[in-house]
């Protein structure tokens, strides 16, 4: 391999390819400790697509594979190295090339952090809606291959529904222009789409051309306490039929605010008794804000506690909550999340699936998750250095997965497959459409160079 690696070191520089075993451990995988992962030949950090097209021709010679990668925070193993590749980082393509503001868009590459872009666009007075938990790290690239979401989705969306399109190096290392500047078109296959989500299997995505949207208003937020995740289940469900839609809607259970509670060092108020609690926010503003709450708080009347406020900094330690979930489990041993979206009216049934599994395979599980659109995030706490403990983790992450898709689920709602989900991705789609995954992966990457083996085998 010293003559691909040659090559590599012409298209990127030297200081842009990694060798060392001890430095390219590192690279090997995301933040899911389940999924497989090998040791790559190398690691390269290209700066633009120019380079990008000449490691994906390298690689493309010498029958190489390449892993597609941004910084890592993925939850489902789709970034993990397979052995001997070639993992292409691309958290040095790291522009925001353009913001119009006039047409509110924006054209940005790939290892663009979300929260820098969120923060360069409010400048103009712009927000980009999609919001992954790990937003103040992750990037742009690694949110289009997985379609992320975050917890604002109920009311803008996951990525692909801000994105109008792409630039995109393929196998043969020729670039692929997809979608438009403007807001509507329909001209040939809608191929940006086909590439959000596609975990790198398909192409390196280089550039997104992004839809932006006026800056909310200051989010008003409301917590209600509910003494049984039946009633809780149940507010969702009235909320959505009565067609309010709030720009956050979030549940966690007893057991994600028993860990929250002693990782701040704070009540959260709930209150003692508490099974599930519903965090809200409208970004309306002014009356609409106060009268989406007020419905909301209406509805739930079955709440032991209703606590509504318009104070920004007050909402934001509430949610504070919310986000410190994963880190606060921290305290009782390591976490396996997983990430199941049910029908929104089955969302207690789902909690109180993982309840029954928790019980049967004597591991804590605490679920949170994104109510608006039945996005859960069950999570289980282990002791990754015992064997049993770690097997029985495994076999209730499955479990969860059998639940999710016998109350009419998804096996991912924002997570993606990866290289944890994909006998459970065949489940899902069944084998006509596993067929047609296979067919468009032949099409555009004969050779399976783009991350062999994620998603589904050939």
């Amino acid at each position: 391999m010293e003559s691909l690696l040659a090559e590599l070191r012409i298209a990127v520089g030297d200081s842009g390819v990694l060798t060392d075993a001890d430095v390219t451990a590192s690279y090997q995988r995301d933040m899911m400790p389940l999924a497989p992962h090998g040791s790559p030949l190398a690691v390269v950090f290209p700066l633009n697509t120019e380079q990008v097209q000449a490691v994906v021709r390298a690689c493309a010679s010498h029958r190489v594979p390449i892993v597609p990668r941004g910084a890592g925070s993925g939850l489902s193993g789709a970034a993990n190295a397979i052995e001997g590749c070639v993992v292409l980082v691309t958290t040095k393509m790291n522009a925001i090339v353009e913001i119009d503001t006039d047409n509110r868009l924006a054209v940005v590459e790939p290892g663009v952090v979300n929260l820098d872009l969120r923060g360069a666009v409010e400048k103009d007075g712009l927000f980009y809606p999609p919001d992954p938990s790990s937003y103040d790290w992750c990037t742009i690239g690694g949110n289009l291959s997985t379609n992320a979401g975050g917890l604002c989705c109920v009311k803008y969306g996951v990525t692909t529904d801000s994105v109008l399109g792409l630039e995109v190096v393929l196998a043969d290392g020729e670039v692929l222009r997809t979608g438009r500047r403007t807001v509507k078109g329909v001209a040939g296959y809608d191929l940006t789409k086909l590439f959000i989500g596609s975990e790198g299997t398909l192409g390196v995505i280089t550039k997104a051309t992004l839809a932006l949207r006026p800056l909310p208003q200051a989010p008003a937020t409301l917590v209600a306490a509910f003494s049984s995740t039946a009633t809780a289940g149940a507010a969702v469900s009235r909320i959505v039929r009565e067609g309010l839609v709030p720009s956050l809607m979030e549940i966690m259970d007893r057991t994600s605010i028993e860990a929250v509670e002693q990782y701040l060092k704070t009540e959260i108020g709930a209150g003692p008794g508490c099974a599930a609690l519903l965090i809200c926010q409208s970004d309306a503003g002014g009356e609409q804000a106060r009268h989406e709450l007020q419905k909301i708080e209406e509805i739930c009347l079955e709440a032991d506690l209703v606590y509504a406020t318009h104070d920004v900094n007050e909402g934001r330690d509430l949610l504070t909550a919310r986000r410190a979930v994963l880190t606060a489990l921290e305290i009782y041993g390591s976490w396996l999340t997983d990430d199941v979206c049910v029908p929104r009216t089955r969302i207690a049934e789902l909690i109180q699936g993982c309840e029954d599994i928790s019980k049967e395979v004597g591991l804590k599980i605490a679920v949170v998750g994104h109510a608006g659109d039945g996005n859960m995030h069950p999570t289980i706490v282990y002791d990754p250095t015992d064997a049993d403990q770690f097997a029985r983790a495994q076999k209730a992450f499955d479990d969860i997965l059998a639940v999710g898709l016998s109350l009419g689920g998804t096996v991912t709602g924002e997570h993606g497959i990866g290289k944890i989900k994909r006998e459970w991705l065949a489940k899902e789609i069944g084998p006509v459409g596993l067929r047609v995954h296979r067919e468009i992966k032949r099409a555009l990457d004969p050779e399976n160079l783009f991350n062999p083996g994620s998603m589904f085998s050939l």
